[in-house]
């Protein structure tokens, strides 16, 4: 585990699985590995989804947010995506984490308890205040949408 002398945000957790807490593997780590907690062996058939468990239950100050994001690994290797991503865990969320994995892969694909299934990033989260207006600023961009800047 990656020890950092200061940190700037604390946040709680209870673990009521028999994995570790989730962790920052290496010191220039972005996102903590998060571990399924699941009773028997989940299959997840090709373009399946299923959520599975995690045992983790947080409490962190309302100036964050924490994304589930797939890991790299998964995706290239087993075709594992998190389908709602990032997912977004809002600071007043006491439930546990639950992740929801889907399968892109033409295979099944079998997640077992202990599994590192996703990663978990915190981020600031900026409050903004929405003001009516009858327009808008233009920009050279304009109502382009998808795709409108090109590919190169």
């Amino acid at each position: 585990m990656c020890k950092f002398e200061l940190m700037e945000n604390t946040v709680k957790i209870i673990n009521t699985s028999n994995n570790p807490n989730p962790e920052y593997k290496t010191t220039g780590s972005s996102g903590m590995d998060v571990r399924a907690f699941i009773g028997s062996s989940v299959e997840i058939a090709p373009l399946d989804r299923a959520l599975i468990k995690t045992g983790l239950f947080l409490e962190m100050n309302e100036t964050l947010e924490c994304q589930v994001r797939p890991r790299s690994g998964l995706a290239l290797n087993k075709g594992i995506t998190v389908l709602n991503s990032p997912g977004t865990i809002d600071a007043d969320y006491r439930g546990e984490l639950g992740i929801i994995l889907m399968n892109l892969s033409n295979d099944k694909v079998v997640i077992e308890s202990g599994d590192r299934i996703a990663q978990l990033v915190f981020a600031k989260v900026e409050k903004v205040t929405l003001e009516n207006v009858e327009v808008v600023n233009k920009t050279e961009r304009g109502e382009g949408g998808f795709g409108s800047t090109g590919i190169k």
